[in-house]
């Protein structure tokens, strides 16, 4: 038998931004439908490593029925390296037989399908003329999340914050010459996120980069970058006053620093999360009720967004003989 192993370039050309949020939306839908099983994610994380690995499985049922599983490498500090911080692989198997079909570069498929699930969220959450971006972060996942936001809402400008104010210029450099849109790099957080109607944070802060004074009414939020309950992007008081949307409820109570922070200060609980994404999908629960709401997606990542990825990848990798397929 032979199985397809697919380079980065490779995926990000058979998972356009536009068909990946198709995609997402397809897999979040079977999750709030209980088509999909999957357990939280097992991370290894040695005291004296400097990075952790983490083991990503999942089950799709249905039309599109597979396993899938992402072993992927966070290393935060690759950012200073040019690198990203995600490295690994996400490997798909029959549902039939369990054989192995396809080896994917983990770094292109997590960079789209995250991006492309806040594009869904903020589809749904962000209000229809909102069109005035923050971007909190410069690295892969400030790129993939610019070319999202620009796909579901009519960006008028985007201002960028990092780590360095340098960061921010290469960043607002390079990605002025793909958009029509004015890109400014600026100093801080507060100068990016005032007066912004959508807000990205795609950091690898440890500690709370947001506070709740900055943050316009009516805003809506994609919280990206700490996938860990150690680390957080967002205070507790900006949590607090949010209207709280996730991927998933199990994983955001075991997982999300973000939340788990503010509910150890007893500031939120689970009443917090108003609903999953993929419950507004299948209209189970409703999502903005209000102009002046400030509407948070925290997004964690799941198993079942790769392995619906990989399966995309995999059918158009073999209908266009994409990759390279060795014996196995």
């Amino acid at each position: 038998m032979k199985i397809v192993v697919l380079n980065h370039q490779e995926v990000a050309e058979l998972l356009p931004m536009v068909d990946c949020m198709t995609v997402m939306a397809e897999a979040l839908t079977a999750l709030a439908r209980g088509q999909v099983h999957q357990p939280l994610r097992m991370v290894v994380r040695p005291p004296d490593a400097t990075g952790l690995m983490a083991l990503m499985p999942a089950h799709m049922s249905g039309e599109r029925a597979a396993y899938g599983l992402k072993a992927v490498c966070v290393f935060p500090q690759n950012a200073a390296m040019g690198k990203d911080a995600h490295q690994g692989s996400v490997m798909l198997f029959s549902a039939e037989t369990g054989e192995l079909l396809a080896l994917m570069n983990a770094s292109a498929i997590t960079a789209i399908r995250t991006a492309a699930v806040s594009g869904v969220a903020t589809q749904l959450l962000a209000r229809e003329e909102a069109g005035d971006l923050a971007i909190i972060g410069s690295g892969v996942q400030a790129r993939s999340h610019l070319a999202a936001m620009a796909e579901v809402r009519p960006i008028k400008r985007v201002r960028v914050a990092s780590r360095t104010f340098k960061n921010a210029q290469r960043f607002a450099a390079e990605m002025s010459a793909n958009y029509p849109f004015p890109i400014q790099a600026v100093e801080s957080v507060e100068s990016a996120v005032r007066d912004a109607d959508l807000i990205v944070t795609a950091t690898t802060a440890p500690q709370p980069i947001l506070q709740r004074d900055w943050i316009p009414l009516g805003a809506h939020l994609n919280v990206v970058g700490s996938s860990i309950p150690t680390t957080r992007e967002i205070d507790t008081a900006t949590m607090a006053a949010s209207s709280l949307f996730v991927d998933r409820r199990e994983s955001t109570l075991n997982e999300a620093g973000d939340y788990l922070f503010a509910a150890k200060e007893g500031a939120i609980g689970p009443e917090q999360i108003k609903a999953e994404i993929g419950e507004l999908l299948i209209g189970q629960a409703q999502g903005r009720t209000a102009d002046d709401e400030i509407t948070l997606f925290k997004s964690l990542g799941l198993a079942v967004e790769d392995l619906a990825s990989a399966e995309y990848v995999y059918r158009h990798a073999k209908e266009r003989q994409v990759g390279t397929w060795v014996e196995f």
